[in-house]
Order: structure tokens, then sequence, then C-alpha cells
């Protein structure tokens, strides 16, 4: 299954980024190909004391960069994103190799990554106040927007590019510094964009990029710094829990983009072409290693049965391999343990009598993939329904009532997404009104777009990231009452 082009550039970064200089550290953490198990690289292990200094050197570069005239801070923005559009291929073909994903996929998430730059280095002039006179006529009052701070942002593997400029991108051009904290896993992208961020201008100390080996101690020891002012975490929502109870004890302001479940609601009237399609999109993005991805497929009796063939159809079509092999379209999962749960999910609804329709099996190639897997004759209580699965897996649940099935997509923890076909625009809005989700697909089986709000409810996060919404997550509000 490996491509022997699974080489990295000479010129990879592979150590911690702090004040300007790249520093070696004794310690490494080995990043694993997904393809065959292989050690890609070694990474510098940041230890607690390197990540307080990287905290340290994001202090001492906020007083000068929150000064820093918002065009400046755009046109450096703007400068990386010129720069990760023109080096894609190379960015894209690093994601392949330390995520899995396939290569059409890792360029679409460069394209994707890249966006967030653009978008913010407009939005980085485009910070608002307010001026006005008192209703009583006893003064005037002044609004105005300070960045928050030193940030710290933790990101996690799936997206290592998009994660990681969906936050550093409104970050800076609010004023702020940061410090980034990839996931172990897959460390090389972030590292990649912070050198070609250096080439596009930032100063030193604006950007630094640690990954410590374990990652609890150091991120423990840099919220009780009394300098991180910001923390912006995407990941599980129990390490999300645990990094809030922490945050609280210095009153830290919190993005948290958690967890996800999503319902895929197919009423009896949509165009089931357009549904299949949207269930690929949103079910397949990524391999299905997505907040996003469609978890739980609510498909109405009248049409089960028909979707069932043509998903499992197209599913089973999917050619599992070496995402860098231009025949395969779909990759491996990050990892051993990540392909192990993905196995025991669908084990487990085996036995609560679902029936496997394709797939149904991990890759014994030697590789962590998982083939691509259909199930139907889920029930609503199934135990698979109230997991995110986080890989190539779409479970198949009939019903036939269509005034309850809202219920039954409310009915988990999670809030961050849901999809609805159905050709009755009225309809379709009075569902997405009533979902307990921040975003919802109508007929789409992608809402991603760097000018939308990202984010969720309940136990999906808090906050929003992307658009206006993402860059007032690192502004505070400051008014000034006066009598000028």
């Amino acid at each position: 299954m490996k491509n022997e082009s699974s080489k990295l550039s000479s010129s990879q970064p592979l150590d911690s980024l702090i004040a300007g200089r790249w520093i070696a550290h004794k310690s490494k953490v080995a990043v694993t190909n997904p393809v065959d198990g292989s050690t890609l690289a070694q990474v510098s292990s940041a230890t607690p004391d390197d990540c307080l200094s990287a905290v340290d050197a994001a202090q001492n570069a906020f007083i000068s960069w929150k000064a820093t005239a918002p065009r400046v801070r755009a046109e450096i923005l703007r400068k990386s994103f010129e720069i990760m559009i023109a080096e894609q291929e190379s960015l894209a073909r690093l994601i392949t190799l330390e995520n899995g994903k396939v290569l059409s996929d890792a360029r679409a998430e460069v394209a994707y990554a890249a966006e967030f730059f653009r978008w913010f280095s407009e939005e980085a002039v485009r910070i608002d106040g307010d001026y006005r006179r008192a209703p009583g006529g006893a003064n005037w009052l002044m609004v105005s927007r300070q960045p928050v701070g030193v940030a710290l942002l933790a990101t996690p593997w799936n997206f290592p590019a998009a994660m990681a400029t969906r936050k550093i991108g409104p970050a800076l051009a609010a004023g702020c510094t940061v410090v980034l904290k990839p996931a172990s896993e897959t460390p090389l992208t972030a590292l990649a964009i912070a050198e070609i961020m250096q080439r596009a201008g930032v100063p030193d100390g604006v950007i630094n990029v640690v990954v410590p080996s374990p990652s609890g101690p150091a991120v423990s020891a840099m919220l009780k710094s009394d300098k991180v002012r910001k923390l912006s975490f995407t990941g599980s929502t129990p390490i999300g829990s645990l990094l809030l109870a922490q945050a609280a004890e210095k009153v830290i302001n919190c993005t948290m983009e958690l967890g996800g479940n999503a319902p895929f609601i197919v009423f009896e009237d949509a165009d089931l072409a357009a549904a299949i399609d949207g269930a690929m999109l949103a079910k397949m993005r990524n391999g299905g290693a997505a907040c996003t991805a469609a978890n739980r497929f609510f498909v109405h009796e009248k049409i089960y049965d028909a979707f069932a063939e043509l998903l499992t159809a197209r599913m089973s079509a999917l050619v599992l391999g070496d995402g860098l092999d231009a025949k395969t379209t779909v990759g491996p999962l990050v990892s051993k343990s990540q392909q192990q749960q993905v196995a025991k999910l669908v084990d487990e609804a085996k036995s609560f009598g679902a029936k496997v329709m394709c797939g149904g099996n991990a890759s014994t190639d030697g590789s962590f993939g998982y083939f691509p897997t259909v199930l139907t004759d889920v029930s609503f209580d199934a135990p698979i329904l109230r997991t995110e699965i986080f890989g190539p897996v779409a479970p198949l649940v009939r019903f036939s009532d269509s005034d309850d099935i809202l219920a039954h997509a409310n009915n988990v923890e999670h809030g961050l997404v849901a999809y609805v076909f159905t050709r009755d625009l009225g309809r379709g809005m009075r569902v997405s009104e009533g979902l307990e989700s921040g975003m919802v697909g109508l007929n789409r089986g992608l809402v991603s777009d760097p000018a939308a709000p990202f984010g969720g409810v309940k136990q999906s996060g808090l906050g929003r990231e992307g658009a206006h919404d993402g860059l007032l997550a690192f502004l505070e509000t400051k008014y000034v009452a006066g009598n000028w």
C-alpha cells in the first residue's frame, strides 16, 4: 500500500518556534505514516518550561503587535494566503503524509485553510467601534475594541491546516499574539504554516509553535501562567470540558469547538440524487473524520430502500488505499487506535441488529484503513447513534413519522451541525429552526465557509469561528464615558 514518494521535504521544520527561532529539544515526538505505521519524522517535544518560554515570547511581542497598524497586519495575512496557494501541492502532500486523507481532500483543505488568512486580512481593517451621545444628554459614550492578549490555540489532527489558520487568522488580525499547540499526531503541517508566515513577514514572537508530549502538563502550565488571556480549542468534548475547568481558575476567555453528532434527515419528498450526493459529501469528506460529518442518517420509509441501495453502491465503489495514489478515493484513519475505535463501534452495532450492506471491516495490509461502511436496520436506540464515529461509517435509521423525527434528531448531547433534505422549503426552514444545532445544511452536504460563523450549541462548544464573529472572539470591548 505504501507509496515510495512518502518522504518529507528537506526544508520541513521539525523544531519548536519560539520568539522567531527554531529550537531543537532532546525529547522527540514520532509522527506516524498512517499508510504503513512507519515513522515519518521525529519532531522536537517541548517541555512545560519550553512552552512557558513561548508564552513569554508571545507576551513580549504583544506590546508592539497590538500597536501595529491594521493594514500592516492585514498585508502579512494576505501574503501568507498567497504563499499557501502558491505552495498548495506541497502542503497537500504533507497533510496526506501525516494525516492519511486522500490528496484531493488535502488540496481542498489547503485552499480552505488559506482562505481564512485572506478573509481575516480583510477583517483586520474592519474592527468597529461606536461613538454616540448618552440618551439623557449628560455625556458621550465611546466604545472601542482591543485585542484580548496572548492566545493559546490548540488544534486537532483531522484538519491540521484549516484548524490552525481558522484560529491564527483572526487572532493576528485582532492584534493578539499566539502560541499554537497542534495535535502530536499531525504537527508537521502547523510547523510548515508557521514557516510560511515567517516568510510573509510576521514579527518574531507573534506566532509561536510548540508540540509538547504529553500535552496535558504543558497546557496546564500555560493556562496558569497569568499571561494567557485567550484559549481557543478544537477537539473532543471531554477534553474541552477539562480545559474549561482549568481556564476558569484564571477566568480565561474561551472559544470551544467540540464534538459533533450530526443528523442527516431525508424526507420522503427529497430529491434522491441530491440527497445521495449530499450524503457522500457530508459523510465522506475527510474520510468521515470531521466534527461536521453526518453521523446519524434518518431516512423516511417511503424512500429508505432506494436511498440505502444508492448509498451502498456509492460507498462500495470507493477505493481504500494510500492517499498519494491517484486511484485512491478514501485514505486510512490517522492511527491504529482510531481504526480500532471505528471497528468497535461497527461490531457493537452489528450485535444490536444492524445489517452490513458494504464494508464492515478494517484493512489487513498494515495500514490504519477501514472500509467504507453502510449499516441498515439501525434502531433509534442503537449505541452507535450516540457516539461520534469519526470514520467512514453510515448508520441508516428508518422513520415514518415526520413530525416526530425532530425529537430524535435533537436527542443527543451535541449540537454542532445538521443536514435536511426536502423539496418543501417551508418544511425545511421549520425543521432547520427546530434543530438544536449551531449550523444547518439545507439541501446541502457542506456548511463550512470562512465567511460564515462556525460553531455549535449544547456540548458542541462555546462561541463561533469564522465570519466577523471569529474576529470578535479575539477582541475585548472597552467603553469610555466622557464629557468632551
